[in-house]
C-alpha cells in the first residue's frame, strides 16, 4: 500500500513538471518512484524516505544540470510582437523628425520619431529601429555595414540630416 502512495505522489509531481518545465519536479518524480521501489522491496518508511530523498538530491545536483544544459538552446531567443521590430531596418515614407514622421517597417506603415533631438531623415532614407514607444517606432541612422532585415526597408543607408538654421 505504501508503494501506491509513492506512485500517486510521482504522478502529482509529473503533472507539476508538465506546467513548470524546469526539470525540478521531474527529478522528484524519479525520487518518488525510488521510494515506491523501496516500499515494494519491504523497506520501512524511514528507508523509503531516505531512498527518495537521496535519489531526488542526486537528480537535482547531478542529472538536472546536465539535462538543462543539453536541452537549453543558447542564443536562440525569438523576439515576438513589437520587440521583434527593434533592430530592424525601416524605410522613411514621410520625413521623420523628433516630432514625428512615417516609416515602412516589416511591410507596415508606422508613425516614427528620431532618437536624437534635431535630427531628421528625408523620405527614402533607410533607418534602424532602436525602440518601440507605444505605436511609434523610435529610429536612428542605419550603420553603413547594416543590411536591411526588412525587404521593404530599401537597400542604401544614409546619414541623418540636421535642420539648417
Amino acid at each position: 500500500m505504501a508503494a501506491l502512495w509513492w506512485v500517486i505522489g510521482a504522478f502529482v509531481l509529473a503533472g507539476l513538471e508538465v506546467f513548470a518545465l524546469n526539470l525540478v519536479f521531474g527529478t522528484l518524480v524519479v525520487g518518488a518512484l525510488a521510494g515506491a521501489l523501496a516500499a515494494l522491496l519491504g523497506g520501512d518508511f524511514t528507508v523509503q524516505a531516505i531512498t527518495a530523498s537521496v535519489v531526488s538530491l542526486v537528480g537535482l545536483a547531478v542529472v538536472r544540470p546536465v539535462l538543462v544544459k543539453r536541452f537549453k538552446v543558447e542564443g536562440r531567443f525569438t523576439a515576438t510582437g513589437t520587440a521583434a521590430n527593434v533592430g530592424r531596418a525601416a524605410r522613411v515614407v514621410a520625413e521623420v523628425t523628433e516630432l514625428g514622421g512615417r516609416v515602412k517597417l516589416a511591410g507596415e506603415e508606422w508613425s516614427a520619431r528620431t532618437d536624437v533631438p534635431g535630427a531628421s531623415f528625408p523620405a527614402g532614407t533607410t533607418v534602424r529601429v532602436v525602440a518601440i514607444d507605444g505605436a511609434t517606432a523610435v529610429v536612428a541612422a542605419a550603420s553603413a555595414s547594416q543590411t536591411p532585415s526588412d525587404p521593404a526597408a530599401g537597400s542604401a543607408p544614409s546619414a541623418p540630416r540636421t535642420p539648417e538654421g
